[in-house]
């Protein structure tokens, strides 16, 4: 007879050896399992979980309106997004956001194994506190950076990634009771992680000083930070003026010095990209949400000047966006601007 377990370690985790996972398509089995969780002020609806077997293989320039992320398990390959061509090789991981134009190229000596997931990540109306103003989710500065058009699309550090994908794999091949709830529990760690790899953490701190550069870019970050809590109401450059108690005109200055737009031109395109990705999600019943009841939670109660609005910005109207689940092959083009 054996000895007996020494206390608080009957299930240490083997340690799982470079390479390749064992079962590593039983992830994407996940896509048909309609995943989804809240995390730290926004709601993801995972879209697809996918494998790439080490063996050569290209996806060619493409754009999606969701965040697409990718992990190297093993072999080298390249990604490109924008005017950038990045090197990636084993514990790499990299993020295509809503509109980013990119692909993948795996190497032919060395080909690249990877696991990648998609999601659409829309930001939840907080709940007003007892003195009335929006209550801010806890954690939810680190998404909202991850987020950010512009941010990092690349890292390598990422030693927490492969153990939860390994947790999800494994309950992929062989579900469990209470399957759902731990799904949703390993996807929202999963969406935390990915942030957490992603942002640079220095840049969670504040800043010293109160310098007037500082105020002004923290005033900045107080309207996207509104305007991004009331995107599905009717908002005017005054209602942004009155949380941050300056004059509409110097409002609209101080926001396109920091955003590079106008007050109405970023709340369009946020509402259109939120709009983008409420399409592709299910409702509890399994079917897509009615396109009027998409306008109306982005913002626009006339279905029609949502479609006209929509068409201007994606190319294509709500319904046929719809049909080619938000991806847009760009094989063809010549240029990917």
């Amino acid at each position: 007879m054996s000895d007996p377990p020494v206390p608080g370690h009957e299930r240490q985790p083997r340690e799982r050896p470079p390479g390749p996972p064992p079962d590593g398509r039983a992830l994407t089995s996940l896509t048909a399992a309609r995943v989804g969780a809240d995390v730290a002020g926004y709601r993801a609806e995972f879209l697809y979980w996918g494998y790439y077997e080490p063996r050569p293989w290209r996806n060619y320039l493409h754009t999606h309106s969701f965040f697409e992320i990718c992990y190297a398990y093993a072999g080298t390959g390249v990604f490109r997004t924008g005017e950038r061509e990045y090197a990636v090789g084993p514990g790499t991981l990299f993020v295509a956001r809503p509109g980013d134009v990119h692909e993948i190229v795996s190497g032919t000596a060395d080909p690249l194994c990877i696991h990648y997931w998609s999601y659409t990540l829309v930001p939840v109306r907080p709940r007003r506190s007892r003195s009335g103003t929006p209550a801010r989710a806890e954690g939810r500065e680190v998404l909202d950076l991850f987020a950010a058009p512009g941010a990092r699309v690349l890292s390598r550090a990422t030693e927490r990634i492969p153990p939860v994908l390994d947790l999800l794999t494994a309950e992929a091949a062989a579900p469990g009771p209470a399957y759902e709830q731990l799904l949703s529990a390993l996807a929202g760690a999963l969406v935390v992680e990915t942030a957490r790899a992603v942002v640079d953490e220095p840049g969670l701190s504040p800043r010293p000083g109160a310098d007037s550069a500082g105020r002004d870019e923290r005033t900045a970050a107080t309207m996207v930070r509104y305007l991004e809590d009331n995107y599905d109401r009717a908002v005017a450059v005054r209602d942004v003026a009155a949380q941050v108690h300056l004059g509409e005109r110097q409002v609209s200055r101080l926001f396109r010095a920091h955003t590079g737009t106008t007050v109405h031109a970023y709340l369009t395109r946020l509402r259109l990209e939120i709009a983008a990705q409420r399409l592709l999600e299910h409702a509890a019943d399994g079917e897509y949400a009615a396109i009027a009841e998409v306008a109306r939670e982005c913002g626009y109660p006339d279905v029609r000047h949502f479609t006209t609005a929509f068409r201007r910005h994606w190319g294509v109207p709500p319904g046929a966006f719809r049909d080619g689940g938000g991806t847009a092959q760009l094989r063809d083009r010549r240029s990917t601007k």
